[in-house]
């Protein structure tokens, strides 16, 4: 492999019309120009340049050298200003992925970012399916799982924690009446984020700490948890929802928790992306403006009003 450098001095000294006009050019000394175009010379085993103390001049190989030594040169420029341009102003597409159930929480944060970096362009794609980010060229993905992903190529950023609740209209929780018993939830029909035919199964944890699979034939099915939650207020089953799209409705009166005893494990909220090093500057300008905004306070991971049965 040869020395790029060797390509540059030499490319000067041609251009300068000798080594004394080309150390001065450069600041190097005319000694070290010479030593290291004969170094160049010996390497690729011909003479670029006829040397003797009356003049200077370049062989016919020499010039056909200089040539492409020209064009080489003006590459890597063109690679360093690319460079330089994509660690400067964030500026390009970006391709988010996101769950549905917190495009309510990254919706509204995005105009205030692209109003920001205007020669930003975002692409959302709200899915609750594990997208592949190299395969698929996702930049950034944000994701809710109980275990934070163990890919060694895939780098994390923790943001918040996120609980979902069981939560009812207020005269659905009066039909379940005081029963303290999740085997209850089997007498009132329910609501469930499952795409999947057939039934659904929640995995609770009970007050003795162990998890439970409770088995539940849904009412409605929808990915989309707005419409489940309308549906709970609309008194149509029980629902599991996460806290910040509950919290003001348990505030207003609107559902109640029911069996508040009963949980689902925190889910965390993170991003991935492939890498820290060397991530376009638009990239990390939406990784900082995500996190700066979705945390424990937005997702409602604070003390809840319980109403219902407890």
């Amino acid at each position: 492999m040869q020395d790029l450098n060797d390509f540059f001095f030499f490319a000067e000294v041609v251009a300068n019309g000798g080594f004394a006009k080309a150390g001065r050019a450069l600041r190097q000394p005319k000694s070290k120009l010479s030593r290291r175009i004969a170094q160049l010379e010996a390497r690729l085993g011909v003479r670029l340049i006829e040397r003797s103390s009356r003049r200077f001049s370049v062989t016919e190989v020499g010039q056909a050298f200089y040539d492409r030594c020209r064009t080489v040169m003006r590459e890597v420029a063109l690679a360093e200003a690319i460079v330089a341009e994509a660690q400067g102003e964030p500026q390009g597409l970006v391709r988010l992925s996101c769950p549905t159930g917190l495009m309510d929480l990254v919706g509204p944060i995005l105009p205030s970012f692209m109003e920001r970096y205007p020669r930003v362009a975002l692409q959302v794609i709200p899915t609750n399916r594990r997208v592949d980010l190299i395969e698929e060229r996702i930049d950034i993905a944000l994701r809710v799982r109980t275990k934070l992903d163990t890919d060694a190529t895939l780098t994390r950023k923790t943001l918040a924690k996120s609980r979902r609740l069981l939560v009812a209209s207020p005269a659905l929780a009066r039909r379940l009446g005081g029963a303290p018993e999740i085997a209850a939830l089997a007498s009132v029909p329910t609501l469930s984020q499952s795409e999947q035919a057939g039934g659904d199964a929640w995995e609770l944890v009970g007050p003795d700490g162990q998890t439970h699979v409770v088995h539940h034939a849904p009412r409605l099915s929808c990915g989309d948890f707005a419409a489940l939650r309308e549906a709970a207020i609309a008194g149509l089953g029980v629902a599991l929802l996460p806290d910040h799209i509950a919290a003001a409705d348990l505030r207003a009166g609107k559902l109640v928790r029911v069996f508040p005893d009963w949980y689902v494990t925190e889910g965390i909220v993170h991003l991935v992306f492939t890498s820290r090093r060397g991530l376009p500057p638009a990239v990390r300008a939406l990784i900082e403006h995500l996190a700066s905004h979705i945390h424990d306070d937005v997702m409602g991971t604070s003390v809840m009003p319980t109403g219902g049965l407890r």
